[in-house]
Formats: C-alpha cells, structure tokens, sequence
C-alpha cells in the first residue's frame, strides 16, 4: 500500500470557487479512493501565493518527504504546488532526490516517465505564462485606477478611509488630528521622528492598530504623498486626487527637513558588518534582539547594541541599557580565544553531560520503542482478522473497507514515530574530529590579530551561539564545530574575503557557559 500526502493551495482569485481548499480536499480523496493501492497518511495545505515556496504548509510536506513520512505526493492541479517553472522543475527534483513520486489528480503526470517528465515542464510553462498574464492584467488595472485619482488597495493611510462609492481617500475625523499633529511637531517644532511618537505615546494616542507609536511608523506618514493629496502609483502620479490632510507647502518643508537629518540621525547603523553580535544577544527586558546602533557625539562617533524595541519605541518601549559595541566585540573575541585555549578540558565536561541526557533519555524512548512496536503488531492482527471476515463473508466490503483504511493510517503515523526515535537514538554526541580544536585555535590567533572585518563577523557568528544578557554580567555561549571544514576561511591581504560558510552546530550550547570576569567587569554597568 502506498502512502498518498495530499497538498492543497487556495487560488488567489477569489472568484475561482472550483478551487477552493475544501473542492481541492475532496475531489483529492475522491481520487484516491478509487485506488486499491494507495491510503492518504497526510494533509498539508497553504492559504498563499503560487509565486513563492516559502508557505508553511509545502515546507511541512517537504520536510516530511525528506523523513521518508509517504510515498506520494498529490495535488488537484500543477499550479496548485507552484505557477513558476523554475520552483516547480526544483520541487520535483527535490522529491525525487528522496524518491518521492509526484502526482496531478486532474492531470496525466507520472514523474517515473521521461515523457511524464516532458508533460510536467509543459505544463509548467502554461501555468507560468498564466501567472505572468494575471500579474501584467493586476498591474494595468491598478495602473488605470491610479491615473483616475482611486486609491489602488493595500492598507489605507492613517487619517483616511476610502468611499466605497468612488474609491478615493476620504478623510477620516477620528485620526485626521493626529496626522497635522505629526507634521506641526516635525516641522514646526523641530521634533525628530522618534520624538514625535514619544510625544503621541504620552498624550495616550495609539495607530489604528491600538499600539504605541515609532519613529519608523511617523517617518512614513511624513513622507506620504496621499497626505497632501496626491496618489503615487509606480510611474502614476496624480496631484489633488482626494483631500489633503496637510498643506503642499508643509509636506514639502517635511521632506526637506528629513533630507537634511538624513546623514545625521542619531541610530542609524554605519553596516551590518561592523557589528558583530548583531542578532546574538537577546534583551532580558522584553525578550527582542539587539542590534548595532551608532551615535554622533561632539568629536567621534559612538557604536552600541541597543534593544530593537527600545530603537523602535523609545524607553517608553524598554529602557534597557545600551552596551558598548567596540568593547563588547573585543571582549567576545578575547574570551573565543581564551575558551579554546581550554577547549580540551571544558570540551570533555561538556560532552560527559551530553551523553549522560542522551543516555537518560535512551532508557524513556526504548520504552516507547516497545510500546509502539505492540501497538504496530496489534494493528497488523487486527488487519488479518478484517480481511479474514470479509474472505469468509462476514463482513460487507464497504466497512472492511473503511476500518482497512483507518488502520493503515494508524500504522503509519506509528511507523513514522517508531522511525524517529530510532533515528535519535543512534544520534549519539560525539567529539569534533581530531585537530579540530587546534585548528580553531589558530584561526582564531589569525582573525583576531590581522583579521578584516567581515572574517571576524563571520568567526563570530559560526562559534558564538547566543549571548546572555544576566544580573552577573553579559556571558557568551560557544558552539563546537563537528567538522574541520566548518572551519571559516580567512584571506591574507587586502582582498575581499570570500563567502562564509557557517558551521554545523552538531554539539549544541548544553552549559558551554564560560563566564568572563572582563565582559562582567566592563559591561555589566554599561
């Protein structure tokens, strides 16, 4: 019996009812019970677009193909799994890789054919050709509503609403106040983005979402055409489509005054690859990331990891403190180099506490190991006696049928969990390979010494697993390579290093927590 997974897509058009999730469910188990050889195991739909791979649903059904979880994968129609050829061409070779075999209910596709093959490309340059003849029509249409001062869709402004009647921006009383109290502020007096939605934050004045206020959210008002009138659609443009809520000659003093700060802001981050912790450390405030930050002082300017709430919503959203970014890097590098100068030791602790959990767990999943086994066995005798009632005529073929079917599901999600804990059982914590500490040793002697910046960066992200914000101090967490190729490169003079490979992260952060009495010393009060 082979095990069918059933995906479904709902079309973006709403008007194509035919291919509504719930017609695409049914007419797909329609299908299969016709079969005598098949019984579906799994479901996985997607409320998305055709024209990206990243939906959660197909992810799931991929990743469950990968696990060896069915042996089918079925769909309604081709554009149901994707409306471009090239994602479409990747997909079928990616379950083929994994000898998973694709199938169309509608359609006459045998992936195990050359010609079944030929047909899918076919088919999947129709559905392509269809998707970009659906985007140029969306795009005229929307085009043609713009040049006639319509608003084009999408979320309306703040301070508007739109008239179901003529389909233009109207202006909406209970928000058009905060919009002219937000260019008075800026431009009138002198108020810096952030600023500005500190001062609505305070009056108890929220977006229509009913949460706080951002520089982010007040910069793009303040640089919102629809606000003076106009309608900006592409290579449309439309001044005086509907009311304005500020004056032309405000909104264009505004977009001055934003050209002028731009190269002064006080938070804008000089690049990523300065700051090499980005994303790694964690607020123990409120739970966001911290990101780099920079500040200009009288004389230099400043760098720091500062709480991305805090960036975004002012102290009002965290008042967490900023930390230091060329100390905090430094300090990350020196204790990298310290900890593997230790490796050994800290290593063989580390691995020691490892196999003991696996251990620990072994003795709770080989239980379970055992009760799944009974429980397949129990099924499998179930199934003979079914088949043995309806040979001997005992039993009438439709609910024979029905309870085959059930059981054949059962034993497979079974299996599949039978499987998995096998497969965690043999996943035994084991030692990098010999010289790869030293290896690392000396890397990291290398990057910290003469290193550019992006090497370093790139050191960081491959050996450094998060960085713990506590009341003793900023303590880093290190990960351990399981192969020596995970090694970063590293380049000699001043040529642009290559593309980095991040490393395997097979030893997990299980306590790897060296404490740095220089990063509590130095940062801890920052």
């Amino acid at each position: 019996m082979r095990r069918v997974a059933i995906y479904t897509r709902r079309s973006t058009d709403e008007d194509n009812q035919p291919f509504s999730i719930d017609a695409q469910r049914g007419g797909l188990h329609r299908h299969v019970d016709t079969r005598d050889d098949a019984t579906i195991v799994a479901e996985y739909s997607d409320d998305a677009s055709g024209a990206t791979l990243n939906r959660p649903g197909l992810q799931n059904a991929l990743r469950a193909a990968r696990a060896g979880r069915f042996d089918i994968l079925l769909v309604y129609r081709l554009d149901r799994l994707s409306r471009r050829q090239r994602d479409l061409l990747k997909l079928l070779a990616d379950l083929d890789e994994v000898g998973v075999a694709f199938e169309s209910a509608t359609e006459s596709i045998d992936t195990s054919s050359s010609v079944g093959k030929l047909n899918i490309q076919m088919l999947g340059m129709f559905a392509e050709f269809e998707r970009n003849t659906i985007i140029d029509r969306v795009k005229a249409g929307t085009a043609a509503k713009a040049a006639k001062g319509r608003w084009v869709g999408g979320r309306t402004p703040y301070g508007y609403t739109v008239d179901r009647d003529t389909q233009k921006l109207t202006p909406c009383s209970d928000e058009e106040f905060v919009v002219r109290e937000v260019f008075r502020l800026y431009v009138e007096c002198r108020l810096g983005t952030r600023a500005v939605a500190d001062e609505l934050n305070q009056r108890g004045l929220t977006t229509r979402a009913g949460k706080p206020w951002s520089g982010a959210i007040i910069g793009r008002i303040l640089d919102n055409p629809a606000y003076a009138g106009d309608i900006a659609y592409r290579d449309v443009y439309v001044p005086d489509a509907h009311p304005a809520l500020i004056d032309r000659d405000t909104f264009t003093k505004a977009q001055a005054i934003a050209d002028a700060r731009t190269d002064r802001t006080t938070h804008r981050a000089m690049s990523d690859s300065d700051y090499y912790l980005t994303g790694l450390i964690r607020c123990p405030a409120c739970g966001n990331r911290y990101i780099g930050t920079a500040a200009t002082g009288k004389t230099r300017r400043y760098r720091y990891y500062t709480c991305y709430h805090r960036i975004r919503y002012g102290t009002n959203g965290c008042q967490a403190r900023r930390l230091p970014a060329d100390i905090l890097d430094q300090l990350v590098l020196d204790a990298l180099a310290d900890f593997y100068a230790k490796a050994d030791t800290l290593l063989a602790a580390a691995l020691q506490r490892a196999h003991d959990q696996h251990h620990q767990d072994a003795a709770h999943q080989r239980q379970e190991l055992d009760a799944l086994t009974t429980q397949i066995r129990a099924k499998n005798t179930a199934i003979d006696k079914y088949l043995t009632a309806f040979e001997t005529g005992t039993l009438d073929d439709t609910t024979a049928g029905a309870r085959l079917r059930q059981l054949r599901v059962e034993i497979e999600h079974l299996r599949a969990r039978h499987g998995a804990l096998e497969d965690h059982l043999k996943d035994v914590p084991t030692a990098p390979p010999p010289g790869t500490i030293e290896r690392l040793r000396l890397h990291l002697a290398e990057v910290i010494g003469s290193g550019s910046q992006a090497e370093r960066k790139a050191t960081i992200e491959a050996l450094v697993a998060e960085i713990k914000i506590t009341d003793e101090g900023v303590i880093p967490v290190f990960r351990i390579p399981n192969q020596p190729t995970g090694i970063p490169a590293t380049t000699s003079g001043n040529t642009e290093p290559p593309q980095v490979r991040a490393m395997q992260p097979s030893v997990e952060p299980w306590g790897l927590e060296p404490q740095t009495p220089a990063l509590q010393r130095q940062c801890s009060a920052s």
